[in-house]
């Protein structure tokens, strides 16, 4: 079948392994001009140095589009709001960055008026659902060039001998050749070692973002979050933007050892991957929403919320964000934050985050009411008809049980009186039988010794005569 040709390609580019010869494959398989395009999501001095690589690798053209703003309050904010967490363990680092990302590749191949877009995720991941969701929600016109499910290479090692034969530069070599994904909020390492998950993670040479809780400090470190309607706005009392407040508890998580998690997922894909994620602003502040939840929310939406997250955890990470489900839960989880406004207080120490009170002007909790103590809001005599009411289901099903109990009772004693009578008649039927057959036997006991004398008494008279 004939391939495809394309004039304008263009492509979500990292200057990672599969990116940086993209470039050069695409140039080759389809003779197009290629736009590259990154997504700054806080990558840092990832991207420096991409338009001129990426230039000198035969892209006619480098933007680098900054997402950081949107990527907190668009992505990262929902998901603290909402408690969404997969699997228990991963905070969505990658799966909150890809849709944004995905999102400028749309703007940029529409306003450069480009035929697709080419991404350089691999068949076996989570990121080429992501990418490719987004994009047929913004443009389905647009076609979608994968090279990993397309081209001869098999292996990150064949990449890199592709890259070395045509002299494009990489920044990596086949020793530590870890798989990564960093943005503001996160990152990720997969690969080598990790791939068994019997290996203990090279802590030391694997962490960039922290330290491990053996070498953080020995005294602990207090912080003071304050949040408005579930959004964090301070800290330690200095108004901080959503970028700034990330950043500085980063260093703070990171220095204590906060926020480090190996974790073997469940890829959407349909198989089990193992990976170290480093999430150390995160995690903090995670723990500081859920804490403030417990004293500004009623039970019944704390729990209903916390079914809500496991489904957006799930969503999340397939990314599927622009879908009316999604819009339809973070709107529920939207009205449930008006009242999560308050400061807390944690202590960071050696890995661990642990509260040390918190406050809020939308406080559900009572002191008074909660009190041990004598209090004037509490009549402790309601509780004995609250129980009554409570339990009466419970009452209920135990006095029908009772009542089939001793029925079965009744039941047994009347067939055991039954079984007496019809052994008592049964008895006397014997006894009378016993006698019949005794009576029977005396009467042939008498006939035969009447036999036996008349026989005698024929013999006594044969002799006579």
């Amino acid at each position: 079948m004939e391939k495809k040709q394309y004039k304008k390609v263009v492509l979500a580019y990292s200057g990672g392994l599969d990116t940086s010869i993209i470039i050069a494959w695409l140039k080759e398989n389809y003779g197009c001009e290629v736009i590259a395009v990154a997504g700054d999501v806080g990558q840092g001095d990832e991207l420096e140095g991409l338009e001129e690589k990426a230039l000198a690798t035969g892209a006619s053209k480098y933007y680098c589009a900054d997402c950081k703003e949107e990527f907190v309050n668009d992505f990262i904010f929902p998901a603290i709001k909402a408690n969404a967490i997969y699997e228990n363990k991963y905070l969505l680092g990658t799966s909150l960055a890809r849709p944004i990302i995905a999102k400028k590749l749309v703007e940029i191949a529409k306003a450069e008026g480009a035929d697709a877009i080419c991404h350089g995720c691999t068949g076996k991941g989570n990121d080429q659902v992501r990418f490719e969701l987004t994009i047929k929600a913004f443009a389905p016109e647009l076609d979608i060039i994968a090279p990993w499910r397309v081209w001869e290479l098999k292996s990150r090692e064949d990449e890199i001998e592709y890259a070395e034969a045509r002299n494009i530069p990489l920044k990596i070599n086949r020793e530590t050749n870890y798989s990564k994904d960093k943005n503001l909020w996160h990152l990720s390492h997969e690969g080598l070692d990790l791939e068994n998950p019997a290996n203990e993670p090279l802590y030391d040479k694997i962490l960039e973002l922290g330290v491990t809780p053996e070498k953080a400090p020995d005294t602990p470190t207090y912080i003071t979050i304050t949040f408005e309607k579930g959004i964090p706005v301070a800290l330690n009392g200095e108004k901080l933007t959503g970028i700034e407040m990330i950043e500085a508890l980063n260093k703070i998580g990171g220095a204590n050892g906060i926020g480090i998690a190996d974790m073997v997922e469940n890829r959407l894909v349909g198989m089990k991957s193992r990976g170290v994620y480093e999430t150390p602003g995160g995690t903090i502040l995670y723990k500081a929403h859920a804490d403030l939840e417990e004293i500004t929310l009623d039970k019944e939406t704390q729990h209903f919320k916390q079914q809500v997250a496991l489904k957006l955890a799930d969503i999340l990470y397939n990314g599927q964000w622009y879908t009316p489900l999604t819009k339809a839960l973070l709107a529920f989880v939207d009205e449930t934050q008006k009242s999560v406004n308050g400061d807390v207080k944690l202590k960071l120490y050696k890995g661990n985050i642990i509260g040390a009170g918190m406050t809020s002007p939308d406080t559900l909790y009572s002191e008074q009411t909660a009190s041990f103590g004598e209090d004037e809001d509490y009549n402790q005599m309601d509780s004995q008809g609250f129980i009554n009411l409570f339990g009466l289901p419970i009452k209920v099903k135990a006095l029908l049980d009772q009542q089939e109990r001793n029925k079965g009772m009744r039941l047994w004693r009347y067939g055991l009186v039954d079984l007496k009578k019809k052994s008592m008649k049964m008895s006397m039927h014997l006894i009378h039988q016993f006698h019949l057959m005794q009576e029977c036997i005396n009467m042939i006991l008498w006939v035969a010794l009447l036999m036996h004398q008349c026989y005698v008494n024929r013999g006594l008279l044969m002799k006579r005569v």
